[in-house]
C-alpha cells in the first residue's frame, strides 16, 4: 500500500513537474523565494499594529518567530527521521524531471518547510485578522499554495511532502493564533 501511494506520488510529481515552460520558470522561481512574500508580511503587520497597538504587535512577532521555527524544525526532524530523497536525488525519476534551478537543496524532502511555514502564516494571520480585512484568509491561503505549489514545479518536493506540509502548517497556524489570542485576553494587550 505504501508503495503503491509513493509510486503514484511519484507520477503526480512528474506530471506537474512537466507541465512547467521555460516563459514560467523565473516567476513559480520567485514565489518559491522566501523573500518574495516580505510585502505581503509588512502589510499584514501594519493591519495588526492598526488593530491592537506597539506591545501586541511586539507579541505577535514572537508569536510568529516561533511559530516558523517549530514549523521549520518540525520539517527537518521529519526530513532526516523519514529520509525520503527529493525527486532531484531520487535516481528513479532524476533523469526525466524538470529541475528548474541549478541547486536542489538538501538530500531529504518529506515534507515541505516552504509549504508548512507558508500555510502556518496564512492560518495565523487568517484566525487572527479575520475582522478586519475581508478575504485575507482566501488571499492568505492562495498565496500559500502558490508557494507549494511552485516547490514541485521548480523539482524539489513531491506532491505529498506540500500535502503534509500544508496540513501541519495550518494546524501550527491556528493552535499559535489561538495562543496569541489568548495570551491578549490573558494579559489585556
Amino acid at each position: 500500500m505504501l508503495e503503491q501511494l509513493l509510486h503514484l506520488d511519484k507520477e503526480v510529481f512528474l506530471y506537474l513537474n512537466g507541465l512547467g515552460v521555460d516563459s514560467w520558470d523565473n516567476f513559480w522561481q520567485f514565489v518559491s523565494n522566501k523573500f518574495s512574500a516580505i510585502p505581503i508580511y509588512t502589510f499584514l503587520l501594519l493591519i495588526t499594529y492598526r488593530k491592537y497597538g506597539l506591545k501586541s504587535t511586539a507579541l505577535l512577532l514572537v508569536s510568529i518567530a516561533l511559530l516558523i521555527t517549530v514549523s521549520d524544525q518540525l520539517s527537518n526532524f521529519f526530513k532526516y527521521g523519514i529520509g525520503r530523497l527529493r525527486p532531484c536525488h531520487d535516481s528513479d525519476i532524476s533523469g526525466i524531471m524538470r529541475l528548474v534551478k541549478s541547486y536542489c537543496g538538501g538530500k531529504y524532502s518529506y515534507y515541505s518547510a516552504h509549504a508548512s511555514n507558508s500555510f502556518a502564516i496564512a492560518i495565523f494571520f487568517g484566525v487572527v485578522l479575520k475582522s478586519e480585512v475581508k478575504y485575507i484568509s482566501a488571499a492568505l491561503l492562495f498565496w500559500a499554495a502558490l508557494v507549494a505549489y511552485s516547490r514541485v514545479y521548480i523539482g524539489v518536493h513531491f506532491p505529498l511532502d506540500i500535502l503534509t506540509g500544508a496540513f501541519i502548517g495550518a494546524l501550527l497556524g491556528w493552535l499559535f493564533a489561538k495562543l496569541y489570542i489568548f495570551a491578549l485576553r490573558k494579559f489585556s494587550l
